[in-house]
């Protein structure tokens, strides 16, 4: 009988919950949505899920899988199975693998959802032809994975990979929630579509729908569409989005000197924006990236839930 790998990969307003072999596929999924949640009540929201996908779905082989893999938002003790924190805000150290693995009698082994990713690359994806490559995922949010050596990097506060929070040269006075001005994140993420939108939107004409309520966020996928039609504001708000992803591309390629970069994420996966990432990049700086700068092969709707597999499998 295969063995199977239990994997949650959480996120910001949703638990998706499956069991994966060793291949990397997935054979049963379910999803949950969460809503915005806190350290204290995502134990209980996990449990009650996983309780939920249990006696709805079942085990795919009839027996418990090997063990439990979770990718969390946030920064975690992969070692020692604390989920240290979601955010600055929602701090509240958790021995959640712990936790986990006591309620259902399975290991479970915990990681940052894009480290995570990176682990889902490294064992099913390009790291199949890499020992040095930056997974660069660029979705709500960027963050980065980098493998090094074969090992992936992690930190002395399990903090490695937040580069979203880096200048690229594109300055637009956008203000940071961590203190500096025009990090990538507000360029180049969804969040950074929204909020580049809301602050130069009375510069340029356009047709894109901004609410005037500030949770109901910009829809990169008009952002694309009215782009195609010349709309002046969405052009701008791609040609600054391209410019940051090819600038944070060259500077992590001048830090770790990877043979490759993977990309994934909404905002790059659909295709759009990524050949106008590619004509941004000096050709000088990613001279040595020789396996070139490419999107990941794996499903980026699913890669959490694969990554969270890799986790499982505690390599």
């Amino acid at each position: 009988m295969k063995q199977t790998y239990l994997a949650l990969d959480l996120g910001g307003t949703k638990l998706l919950i499956g069991e994966v072999d060793e291949q990397g596929k997935i054979l049963n999924h379910k999803r949950y949505e969460t809503g915005y949640i806190d350290q204290i009540t995502a134990f209980s929201i996990i449990k009650t899920s996983l309780d939920d996908y249990i006696s709805t779905v079942g085990w795919a082989t009839g027996e418990k899988p090997a063990s439990m893999g979770v990718g969390l938002i946030g920064r975690v003790d992969n070692a020692s199975g604390i989920w240290l924190q979601m955010d600055p805000k929602r701090n509240q150290p958790t021995p959640l693998a712990k936790e986990l693995s006591g309620a259902y009698g399975i290991p479970c082994y915990i990681d940052n959802d894009v480290k995570s990713a990176t682990r889902a690359e490294k064992e099913w994806g390009y790291g199949k032809q890499s020992k040095d490559f930056i997974y660069i995922n660029i979705g709500t949010g960027i963050a980065a994975g980098f493998i090094i050596n074969g090992n992936l990097v992690r930190g002395s506060h399990f903090n490695a990979g937040e580069v979203g929070h880096t200048n690229v040269g594109v300055n637009i006075g956008i203000k940071c929630g961590c203190g500096r001005d025009n990090c990538v994140e507000l360029i180049a993420a969804g969040v950074g579509f929204d909020r580049s939108a809301r602050l130069l939107k009375d510069k340029y004409t356009t047709q894109l729908t901004i609410s005037e309520d500030e949770n109901i966020k910009v829809d990169v996928r008009e952002v694309y569409s009215l782009y195609e039609k010349g709309d002046e504001l969405c052009v701008h708000l791609v040609d600054n989005a391209a410019e940051g992803i090819a600038g944070l591309i060259m500077n992590l390629v001048r830090v770790s000197d990877p043979d490759t970069v993977v990309l994934g994420g909404g905002i790059v996966s659909s295709g759009f924006i990524y050949p106008k990432v590619l004509d941004k990049l000096n050709k000088t700086t990613i001279r040595f990236v020789s396996n070139g700068v490419v999107l990941t092969k794996l499903d980026p709707a699913y890669i959490g839930l694969i990554g969270a597999a890799a986790v499982a499998m505690n390599k």
